[in-house]
Formats: structure tokens, C-alpha cells, sequence
């Protein structure tokens, strides 16, 4: 009975494949765990050195000497425990580190360089990519990159109609060094379409952040993460933040940086 559905997993891929003359490939092996684990990187530590970025002790090709807001394109990993880490270009030091216990085929892992409160952070973000084979919706997930920011709701609303009053976070309740939803759990979906994205204090209804219009494609796969405005940890200002969208698979433009157009921010 094993082999029968594995045949019939396949079989089904396969028609996905077809019927999306490829462009798929890469989604429904990863649903069906057949595709080998990705892993990239996020410099979001304002201030800091240019980096490389380390897994297992050594810099994967393509994953040296990350500036600021810097994102890498995904890269194969091994399965199984995977320590990563950063350390400033043509260095081994780790200025910080951490582990991911068991690298699993068919997920996709994201490490993001942090600004911690007395040194140098790290986030670790586990996509199990539970993605159905038949569906095109778009991924997105939140993280919040930012000492200086209070615990954030995100709201993904239609370009035409952009008053929050009445309507609930899409993303909410995002704290420093953390995901929603949270390492390990699956992406949230939504269809594809013209957004505008806004950024409040928890709980609140008055934005200290809203995007212009953009296009959000069927099968993005997007992290939306907050970066601190300021040049150096010590010019820090509460609240002061941009948003970095991380375009995982997306190998020409891996990151956009969305401009605020809310006066005085």
C-alpha cells in the first residue's frame, strides 16, 4: 500500500508539472518531500559588518560578504542537525550562532542576522512548506528584525480599499525574534492580487507603516520582515522601522525593500 501511494504521489506531481509546463517542479517537490532542503540568509543587524554566512563551519557558495538588508539566493543543504552562524567577511568567528536539530528534505530554512539588546543576534525560521500540489496562492509569513520595535500586526489589504478599521490583522502580534507564523508551521495563503501592506503596534489600529501599491504574484512566497531605519544600534529610534520583503526562490530579485508613505516615518 506504501509503494501505491508513493506512485500515486508521484503521478499527481508529475500532472502538476504538466499542467504548468514546469514552472511548478520546485513547489510540488517540496510538498512531497522528494526535493533536497534550501537554506539562505538575511542580514537585518543594522551597523554591522559586511558578513559570510556559515553552515556546518563553511560559507556555501554565494553566501559571502552580505551587507545590510542583504539576502542570499537559496542554496542545497544536507539533512539532519545543521548548525549555522555569521561572522564578519573572510572570518570563522561566528558573532553569533545556532542550530537547526533536523534538517528535513523538502523544507526551507531562513537564518537572519539580528541586532540583539547587548550583542549580536541570530533568527532561525524552519518552512515545513505544506503547500497543497493544486493550489496557486501565495505564501507569506512575518518576522520581526527589530530591537527598537514593539510586537507588530501586519495587514496584506486590497489596494482599493486600505482603511484597517474593520478588518483584522492578516499577520498579528509579531515580537522581536520571531515568525508568524511561528518556525516550523506553514505559511499562510493568499491569493494574488494588487496589496498595500500596514504595520501597527499590536493591538492598535493606527499605522506607523504603510506600503505603496504592489503586485503580490500567484505562488510568491514571501517573508515580510522588519528592519530598524537607523545606520547604528545607538540611533535607534522606538518605532522607526522599514519593511524587507524576502522573496524565497526568486533568484534575479531575492529582496524589496517597501518605502513608508506616511509623513514624518
Amino acid at each position: 500500500m506504501k509503494m501505491i501511494r508513493t506512485m500515486m504521489a508521484v503521478v499527481a506531481a508529475a500532472a502538476v508539472l504538466s499542467a504548468c509546463g514546469g514552472g511548478g517542479g520546485s513547489d510540488a517537490g517540496k510538498e512531497l518531500g522528494l526535493t533536497n532542503p534550501e537554506i539562505h540568509f538575511v542580514h537585518a543587524f543594522p551597523g554591522g559588518p559586511a558578513v559570510d554566512f556559515l553552515v556546518n563551519g563553511s560559507a556555501p557558495s554565494g553566501q559571502t560578504n552580505i551587507s545590510y538588508k542583504g539576502v542570499t539566493n537559496l542554496t542545497n543543504i544536507d539533512t539532519g542537525s545543521t548548525t549555522v552562524a555569521y561572522a564578519a567577511t573572510g572570518t570563522k568567528n561566528a558573532l553569533a550562532s545556532g542550530t537547526f536539530p533536523n534538517v528535513a528534505k523538502g523544507h526551507v530554512y531562513t537564518v537572519l542576522a539580528l541586532p540583539g539588546v547587548s550583542a549580536p543576534d541570530i533568527g532561525l525560521i524552519d518552512d515545513p512548506f505544506d503547500k497543497g500540489l493544486l493550489t496557486n496562492d501565495a505564501r507569506v509569513r512575518g518576522f520581526n528584525a527589530s530591537a527598537n520595535a514593539p510586537d507588530l500586526d501586519l495587514y496584506l489589504v486590497q489596494a482599493t480599499a486600505t482603511s484597517i478599521a474593520n478588518v483584522s490583522p492578516t499577520i498579528s502580534g509579531v515580537s522581536f525574534k520571531n515568525a508568524v507564523p511561528a518556525s516550523g508551521q506553514d505559511s499562510i495563503y493568499v491569493s494574488g492580487g494588487q496589496y498595500v501592506l500596514i504595520a501597527t503596534v499590536a493591538g492598535s489600529k493606527t499605522p506607523i507603516f504603510q506600503s505603496n501599491s504592489f503586485s503580490l504574484a500567484n505562488n510568491a512566497d514571501w517573508l515580510i520582515t522588519s528592519v530598524p531605519i537607523a545606520g547604528a544600534l545607538s540611533q535607534l529610534v522606538p518605532g522607526q522601522i522599514h519593511l524587507l520583503v524576502v522573496q524565497n526562490g526568486n533568484t534575479s530579485t531575492p529582496s524589496v525593500e517597501l518605502s513608508n508613505t506616511l509623513t514624518g516615518q
